[in-house]
């Protein structure tokens, strides 16, 4: 039932409605006027034939012929009006009683309208908070199906958001079985590297056993690359099936990037990088040390490759709402173009650093939005390259 049916049904109802309480409300009006019109006559007939006893005759016949409607009145004298009463002095009911059986009518009339009109807006709202509930279900992940109901103006609604619904749910099923199956093919090309690595690996120990230094450094460099990706490729897999377990434990966050920078110790004193990390007060974030600091140590590996020899600053702070740490350098920052691709997976800007495989700003970003927080990239207006980490309280 569409909805202008549905107005127009209830409009009618209340029409019909107070059409039957008119026409009651007529007929016990008629009714009640005629009893005071019979009883005045019977006073005053009784009253005169009191007064005048041979006058009955003459009222007899003039009730008749009035009762009979035999006499045409209209054009005869005002007799009551010429003696100077009015129509009122007889009624036998008082303004004030006239004005209360107008309210009588009117009141239960609109009392009538009020209803109708209450009721509809209740109905309305009834349907919008199922709807709504069922939304928030579906936020939830525990949506089912919408409960049956007749047709109304919310009908045409409730079929879009059940098909909208039922759609997101077949793409978000179609998305995790992407997923799943991409994270399933990193793990099989990780797992598949694996084999040759440890060949190579032990026939680049025979060949140092033998004397044979003339390619052995330059081949092991190419495999620590290529257990550097496996390693990648792994974490990748996990991260994406959601396997990677993160631990939750309030870290301080000077200790963090203290730890972070440790690790590259030997890579900073061959590059004669610095890292400048003040101590700002006690500040802690709820996070997984060990993943974090990985996160960390990948954002100072890359301002340490686009900025050798320089310095890398960390600075930190905090408010209610989050938790902010910056990581930036002196160096001529990132090029325009690969801005907006740092954190895509495989990418490798214009000026990397030779022998990277790009894994290491993406697993950044995983590890660091897995703990409710945020990342982004830029440079610098007075020069150079900055991350800014956001980890929120809530």
């Amino acid at each position: 039932m569409s909805g202008r049916k549905h107005i127009a049904i209830i409009l009618a109802a209340v029409v019909a409605a107070a059409l039957l309480a008119s026409s009651v409300t007529g007929f016990l009006l008629s009714r009640h006027y005629s009893r005071i019109q019979y009883e005045m006559l019977d006073t005053i007939s009784g009253q005169v034939l009191d007064r005048e006893p041979e006058a009955e005759e003459s009222l007899m016949a003039v009730l008749k012929e009035y009762a009979d409607k035999d006499t045409d009145h209209a054009g005869e004298k005002p007799v009551l009006a010429s003696w100077g009463y009015r129509a009122s002095d007889f009624s036998g009911i008082s303004s004030g009683r006239l004005a209360v059986c107008a309210a009588a009518g009117l009141l239960p009339g609109i009392g009538l309208w009020l209803g109708t009109f209450w009721y509809r807006n209740r109905k309305e709202a009834l349907r919008i908070r199922m709807l709504a509930e069922y939304l928030e279900q579906v936020q939830a992940g525990k949506a089912g199906l919408l409960p049956e109901r007749r047709e109304d103006e919310f009908s045409k609604l409730e079929d879009e958001i059940y098909k909208t619904v039922t759609c997101l749910y077949q793409t978000k099923e179609a998305a995790v079985q992407a997923k799943d199956y991409f994270a399933e093919n990193l793990s099989n090309i990780a797992h598949q590297i694996k084999t040759p690595v440890t060949a190579i690996s032990l026939s680049l120990q025979t060949m140092e056993q033998e004397g044979e230094d003339g390619q052995t450094e330059r081949i092991r460099k190419q495999l620590f690359r290529l257990s550097h990706l496996e390693e990648s490729l792994l974490l990748l897999a996990r991260l994406d099936a959601g396997t990677l377990a993160l631990k939750k434990e309030e870290v301080d966050v000077f200790t963090l990037l203290s730890l972070a920078a440790d690790n590259l110790d030997e890579m900073l004193q061959e590059s004669g990088t610095a890292i400048d990390i003040p101590e700002q007060g006690e500040m802690a974030v709820t996070v997984d040390l060990d993943w974090t600091m990985e996160a960390v140590i990948n954002l100072m590996k890359n301002c340490l490759e686009y900025n050798p020899g320089g310095t890398i600053h960390c600075l930190y702070e905090q408010n209610p709402l989050y938790t902010q740490i910056q990581i930036r350098d002196d160096g001529k920052g990132f090029a325009k173009e690969d801005i907006p691709h740092l954190f895509q997976r495989f990418y490798r800007g214009k000026h990397a650093a030779e022998g990277g495989i790009g894994i290491g700003l993406s697993l950044a970003k995983e590890i660091i939005e897995r703990q409710n927080g945020t990342i982004r990239a830029g440079n610098r207006p007075e020069g150079g390259a900055c991350f800014e980490i956001r980890f929120y309280k809530n």
